[in-house]
């Protein structure tokens, strides 16, 4: 009777439909895209920070610090310091800066400045703006003061602080306010949240800005950034529009975008919304002043300094260039192909590799990523690249003198080990290798070694490869289809027997995925190798115990607990499966679990899911959005901290993760969240390690090749 319950579920989902016959998919043709990315822009040493205003364009940037004004022409600065405490500054109408501290103004280099009135000697500065050449307007913490040559006081902002003055092409005068926005027409000042802008405003701005249409007035205010349009066509956007964060307390308008600046992090404004938080994007979140250089670029000052983020034209072939260097310089450990620590934060330069539990996943992920390369270009370096790898891989069988059984990682004998694990020493001594190897290593293989065989490997290698697979493959199948370790014990994860995946309530959770594994690592294993008794024992897993049905269900979700690192664990098996599985008596049941697990996935948004689906039930499953996912990875791989959680773009889910950590309703964008090689929870709020980390990056190069293998991705 127990038998018959375990398996109820599965007998309940295959009733669903078999999914309808592919249609062909048609290449889309990549082409350049823009790339953001970002670096700092050093000051010149006598500069201290912080950087309180920006002024100029792609000719001449002006950088107004704490203590001078420097001037930066093609990518060279020139400038002394001048004065101290500045805290903000203004241009007059030749273009002469300005500077201010808290009750004291001065024009650059001059040798005479102008004190706050007797009467307003002990309000601090805020703002500042020349109406003309004779005039100009002082916002103070209590009040708008005005100066030429004989000092007045604005009545009407008794009491109020102004953030922000803006002259609009009227000449009408507009300021934000803690207690409303001030307008001044025909001479006289209007408080117009006194008669007609929303109650839920508050009464509080902090930004003004002409819009592209000068005659348009953007502010800035607590939960909203909005436009007074001279046309009528007025807006106003909040967290629900798709605004991220506020107060707005920064607005720049561009050719074809708006910038927001927020005390965590920026905001551009165009078709849609991009958040820029965190040091993979600035060097400090408060943004204090920004200025947009050119169409594509701009400088954001903050208290540490100046940040650029500049949209740089590239293809998807030269990313993946870069990708490839990265890999070479900082990611290659005896071959092997990993992340990297940061011995100082963020500096690349103090980068080192080290063991990582999952050695041979990891590098797998790159063997396959340069088999495909190698297929598509027929490049010598990939092929290189995918012997090396390949050897890497290898050696982590050859190294546990226990036939067909593949080490997590190694180290010489000298190197730390980390924390926990099972380590070996080698009987030369040498060496120690890492057992309880898991099923994420054998997935790994499984799914590059068949991969390599086909598409790169010749001669005495293409032997190795035979020889490799049958080993790992007659361990597995002679042992039960287990993994035993050095102590003759199955390993922890590495079981795919038939009386623990069928018959324990230990193993329900992974009863799907693993009977995919083992599926797909036998028949690989057949197709590389050619001995019967892999088919023989595939035959065995469907027909007697139910391996393929088990397979339906495969993919967990609500109300059960979601585990997207088995993901990863379920996809790489699929694409093996699918290229080498024969069986029409089975494909149904196979296209079955695909099209399941692909709708679960679907709006995960993860390039390599969408694309062994599409390959798997030859239909078109979102490869356009893959496509943007690829461009969309920063270049900045470095596992920065990166915090959504404050956020008002994202609501959130009102269940946690299977960690108990908070979760939007969608994905955190990419370019927004911490770096992931698709094993993790992408709708998690807040991730990263604080920039004491390089991911390798194979985890782009991966579906990028093979998209461009399966002709779905064509460079033109």
């Amino acid at each position: 009777m127990k038998r018959i319950k375990l398996f109820l579920p599965v007998l309940i989902l295959l009733s669903w439909g078999i999914p309808s016959n592919g249609q062909p998919i048609s290449g889309i043709k990549c082409g350049k895209y823009l790339q953001e990315i970002k670096t700092e822009i050093p000051l010149p040493t006598q500069a201290q920070t912080p950087v309180v205003k920006l002024f100029g364009d792609k000719d001449q940037k002006i950088a107004v610090t704490s203590n001078g004004v420097f001037r930066n022409i093609s990518g060279k600065w020139s400038g002394e310091t001048f004065g101290s405490e500045w805290h903000t500054a203004t241009l007059d109408t030749k273009n002469k800066v300005w500077l201010a501290s808290a009750q004291t103004i001065q024009q650059e280099g001059a040798s005479q400045h102008l004190d706050l009135p007797e009467f307003a000697k002990n309000d601090t500065i805020l703002s500042l703006l020349w109406e003309n050449d004779k005039t100009l307007q002082v916002g103070t913490n209590n009040g708008l003061l005005t100066y030429d040559g004989n000092w007045n006081f604005v009545p009407i902002t008794t009491g109020k602080r102004i953030n922000s003055i803006l002259k609009d092409s009227k000449e009408d005068l507009w300021l934000a306010t803690n207690d409303g926005l001030l307008r001044r027409m025909n001479g006289k000042w209007l408080n117009l949240d006194d008669d007609l802008m929303a109650y839920g405003l508050k009464r509080t701005y902090f930004a003004l800005e002409s819009g592209t249409t000068k005659a348009d007035v953007l502010f800035g205010g607590l939960f909203s950034v909005g436009c007074i349009a001279e046309d009528g066509n007025h807006w106003l956007l909040r967290g629900s529009d798709g605004l991220p964060y506020g107060p707005v307390t920064i607005i720049r308008t561009a050719k074809s975008a708006i910038w927001l600046g927020t005390d965590r992090g920026a905001i551009k404004k165009d078709a849609g919304w991009h958040y820029y938080n965190g040091k993979r994007w600035l060097s400090d979140n408060k943004v204090i002043d920004i200025l947009p250089v050119d169409e594509h670029t701009t400088w954001f000052a903050t208290p540490k300094g100046i940040s650029q983020i500049q949209q740089v034209e590239m293809t998807l072939a030269q990313k993946a260039a870069t990708f490839e260097e990265r890999i070479k310089l900082r990611h290659d450990r005896y071959g092997m192909v990993s992340g990297s620590r940061l011995l100082s934060q963020g500096d690349l330069s103090t980068s080192k590799t080290g063991t990582d539990d999952n050695d041979g996943l990891w590098t797998s992920i790159y063997l396959a990523a340069e088999c495909y390369r190698y297929a598509v270009t027929k490049d010598p370096e990939a092929k290189k690249n995918a012997v090396k790898a390949f050897e890497a891989m290898e050696r982590l069988e050859t190294i546990t003198g226990i036939p067909g059984f593949p080490a997590r990682s190694l180290v010489a004998a000298d190197e730390s080990t980390g924390q926990g694990g099972e380590w070996h020493l080698t009987p030369d001594k040498k060496w120690k290798w890492k057992g309880d190897t898991s099923s994420d290593e054998i997935v790994g293989h499984m799914f590059a070694y068949p991969l390599f065989y086909d598409l790169v490997a010749e001669g005495a290698i293409k032997e190795r490869v035979k020889n490799l697979v049958h080993r790992i493959m007659n361990h597995i199948v002679d042992h039960n289809f287990q993994l035993v370790d050095l102590d003759g014990i199955a390993t922890r994860w590495a079981v795919w027997t038939p009386d623990s995946i069928n018959f324990s309530n230990n193993w329900w959770y992974e009863r799907g995925i693993n009977s995919m594994q083992i599926l797909a690592f036998i028949k690989a294993g057949y197709h590389v190798t050619g001995d019967r008794k892999f088919e023989n024992a595939y035959q065995t897993l469907t027909q007697k115990h139910h391996y393929a049905e088990n397979m339906v269900p495969q993919k967990m979700y609500g109300p059960f607990d979601i585990n997207h690192s088995d993901d990863e664990l379920a996809f790489l098996p699929n694409y093996t499966l699918m290229r080498y599985a024969n069986d029409p008596k089975l494909l149904p049941t196979y296209l079955k679990s695909t099209q399941r697990s692909w709708k679960v996935e679907q709006p995960d948004r993860i390039p390599l899911w969408n694309i062994i689906s599409s390959n798997a039930l030859k239909k078109d499953c979102d490869l356009k959005i893959a496509l943007e996912e690829l461009r969309l990875i920063p270049m900045d791989l470095i596992t920065w901290k990166m915090e959504n959680s404050h956020r008002w773009d994202l609501p959130k889910d009102q269940m946690s993760d299977r960690f108990g950590k908070a979760q939007a309703i969608r994905p955190i964008p990419t370019p927004e969240r911490g770096i992931s090689k698709w094993n993790s929870n992408t709708y998690i709020y807040d991730s990263g390690s604080d920039g004491y980390g390089e991911d390798d990056g194979a985890y782009f190069l991966l579906p990028y090749w093979m998209g461009r293998y399966h002709g779905y991705f064509i460079e033109k």
